[in-house]
C-alpha cells in the first residue's frame, strides 16, 4: 500500500511529529511504501536545520532526514506556512523541499491512504 502523511504540528510541543515518524517506520517494516510527507502549519518546523536539542533528547529533524534518505521518501514543507515561520530553502534538512499545496493535492490523489497527524 502507498501511504502519504500530513503533519500539522511542530516538534517538541505536540506528539504528532513523533507519532507520524513512528507510524512511517512501522509502515515500512510491514511492507508498505511511504510515498511522501507533507508538513503544514507548525509542522514545517520539523525540517529546520536550526534545531539543536539537548544531547539526551531526540533530534526530530535529523530523524526525518535519515528516514527520507533511507526510504527515498520526499518531505515537503508548505511554502506559505514556511514563509510565515521564517523557514527558507537554505535551512531545511536534506531530503526536504519547500513547495505549494498543489504538491499536497498530488500526494493525496496518488496514494492509497493519506494519514493526518496533528
Amino acid at each position: 500500500m502507498n501511504i502519504g502523511i500530513l503533519v500539522k504540528e511542530g516538534p517538541y510541543n505536540h506528539q504528532a511529529s513523533d507519532t507520524a515518524y513512528m507510524f512511517a517506520v512501522a509502515a515500512i517494516k510491514r511492507g508498505h511504501r511511504v510515498d511522501a510527507v507533507f508538513l503544514y502549519n507548525d509542522g514545517v518546523l520539523n525540517v529546520t536545520k536550526l534545531m539543536d536539542p539537548p544531547q539526551d533528547d531526540r533530534h526530530i529533524s535529523s530523524r526525518w532526514a535519515q528516514f527520507s534518505l533511507k526510504h527515498n521518501t520526499r518531505i515537503y514543507a508548505c511554502v506559505v506556512a514556511s514563509k510565515r515561520r521564517g523557514i527558507s530553502d537554505d535551512i531545511v534538512i536534506e531530503g526536504a523541499d519547500i513547495t505549494g499545496l498543489g504538491t499536497f493535492t498530488e500526494i493525496a490523489t496518488r496514494n492509497d491512504r493519506l494519514l493526518t497527524f496533528g
